[in-house]
């Protein structure tokens, strides 16, 4: 009988993340600022932010309609983030009378839409999600804030269309055509959030200095991304997120839109909070999440309090954990949201 030897397929692999340093990792003995500026650069090239700066346009803000709504008053618009990528947006203003109020942006992870967001499901499988937990825009409202739900790249409305294009997972073919065009789909959800803030001038009912953004799953990921490019955002709340790549991504399989090309070379996620700092930082997570494990959260929230420590900042981070696994927590997360808006005196 023919004796054949069991071969690991991943241990080549396996074995250079276990000794790989990346090469911009934090250590209390650099030179802060000098750091990270180092840590921007790179990150802007990895994401090809810079790339996706050159393919700019005008925003072409286009209100479609207007609809009371109990509460508030729905609107939905697009704009233009560049040529080619129309984004549609909702924003949901409260009816409470006041001239300006906070903004929270609201995005959805791998769902079927920010339709969710707004509560008004699609089809009866929907309907409990878009009807609870889901309706990330309608508790923002509730919350007293603004809300602005955009469709990401690669989700509900902005999904592939062309069968010949469409492979069954929301992101997948747009996150791999970004990649062969020197981009990334993570870098380029980063651009529209940025564009959306930059369309929000149209609305004057929308206060542009308090700024929050949150999401779960693939909306945390881009909420935590989005606060790192844009320092017009105040606050950012990543749910179900945050975690090493060490431990999450390159130890758990997720989808294409996760994943920077060489991105663990240089640094880890959590070295990436010196672009936060020190704006207000609250990761959340859960103890049973398994595609972000708990303690891959832990060891990279701790390289986040050093940092926040180093800009004199500690008590504008936070970690919540909650007793679930990759769920949004609704109360959990939005008595985190109002703690965090009290000590900016935005309530």
């Amino acid at each position: 009988m023919r004796e054949q030897k069991t071969i690991n397929g991943e241990l080549v692999h396996d074995l250079l993340i276990e000794k790989m340093l990346p090469a911009l990792s934090y250590n209390e003995n650099v030179d802060y600022a000098e750091w990270k500026e180092s840590i921007r650069e790179k990150f802007i090239e990895l994401t090809g932010i810079d790339e996706i700066e050159k393919n700019a346009c005008p925003l072409n803000v286009q209100v479609e309609w207007r609809e009371k709504k109990e509460g508030y008053e729905l609107i939905r618009f697009t704009f233009d983030s560049e040529v080619g990528a129309t984004v549609p947006c909702y924003l949901l203003v409260p009816d409470t009378g006041k001239e300006k109020y906070p903004v929270a942006i609201t995005l959805q992870g791998h769902s079927s839409g920010f339709h969710n967001s707004i509560a008004e499901p699609k089809n009866e499988s929907e309907e409990e999600y878009a009807l609870g937990r889901g309706k990330f825009a309608v508790q923002a409202v509730e919350n007293g804030f603004i809300a602005l739900a955009v469709e990401q790249r690669g989700m509900g409305e902005r999904r592939p269309t062309t069968p010949e294009r469409f492979t069954g997972a929301n992101c997948r073919w747009a996150a791999r055509l970004a990649f062969e065009l020197g981009r990334t789909l993570i870098g380029e959800r980063v651009w529209d959030v940025r564009k959306a803030i930059d369309a929000l001038a149209a609305f004057p009912e929308c206060d542009t200095d308090k700024i929050l953004i949150t999401g779960n799953s693939g909306g945390g990921t881009a909420s935590y991304y989005a606060a790192c490019y844009d320092e017009r955002i105040k606050l950012s709340v990543p749910s179900c997120s945050f975690c090493s790549y060490k431990e999450s991504i390159l130890s758990v399989a997720h989808c294409d839109c996760n994943y920077i090309p060489s991105v663990y070379k240089y640094f880890d996620m959590q070295d990436l909070a010196c672009l936060i700092a020190p704006r207000p930082l609250t990761v959340v997570t859960g103890i049973k999440d398994k595609i972000f494990p708990i303690h891959g959260v832990r060891r990279s929230y701790e390289t986040v309090r050093q940092i926040y420590a180093r800009n004199d900042a500690q008590d504008n981070c936070r970690i919540i954990e909650t007793p679930m696994a990759h769920y949004w927590c609704v109360d959990l997360v939005w008595n985190a949201i109002n703690e965090a808006c009290e000590k900016l005196g935005w309530k």
